[in-house]
């Protein structure tokens, strides 16, 4: 059988070889037609792990309304009334009981546009740009509250499990 197909035809099999129709199912007569190696390809500088806080999503898509949050907040003409529109509490009280009182809203945008390997020994390194496809992009959208003792950034959906104060 090659490629799906049984047929006839005549060609030498190597010593006592034999000229008759028959399927070429068998080991050893594959004739290099087996499927075609897989190729496989590292998505070099995936985002960091986020902190065991923010692995738990209560509403799906949230990654999209974080884009659509970021989109949306830069363009405002009045981010205050925006994070009222969006219902992002000023001064709200955290799961753990503590009051925190909203000081800014950061958001930044990471390209990674190369990559480095390590040449063996450690001792110095490849550089390659990375071809279009594999650019990789990322936002980070952070909300940083105070709680009396210092700074805390949350990341939306910590926000969204806030109580109002």
């Amino acid at each position: 059988m090659h490629r799906g197909h049984d047929h006839d035809h005549s060609h030498d099999h190597g010593a006592g070889g034999h000229s008759h129709a028959h399927a070429h199912s068998h080991p050893g007569h594959n004739h290099g037609h087996g499927p075609a190696r897989v190729a496989q390809w590292q998505t070099p500088h995936l985002p960091e792990q986020p902190p065991a806080a923010e692995h738990h999503h209560d509403e799906p898509d949230l990654d999209l309304v974080e884009q659509a949050f970021v989109e949306g907040f830069s363009a405002a003409s009045d981010p205050t009334s925006f994070l009222r529109l969006a219902r992002v509490p000023f001064d709200a009280i955290t799961e753990d009981g503590t009051r925190v009182s909203l000081l800014r809203v950061e958001s930044n945008a990471t390209t990674d546009i190369g990559a480095v390997m390590p040449h063996l020994g450690g001792g110095s390194f490849r550089y390659d740009p990375l071809p279009k496809a594999m650019v990789s992009r990322r936002q980070q959208l952070r909300f940083v509250y105070f709680d009396g003792k210092g700074l805390r950034p949350l990341p939306l959906a910590e926000v969204r499990r806030l109580t109002e104060a």
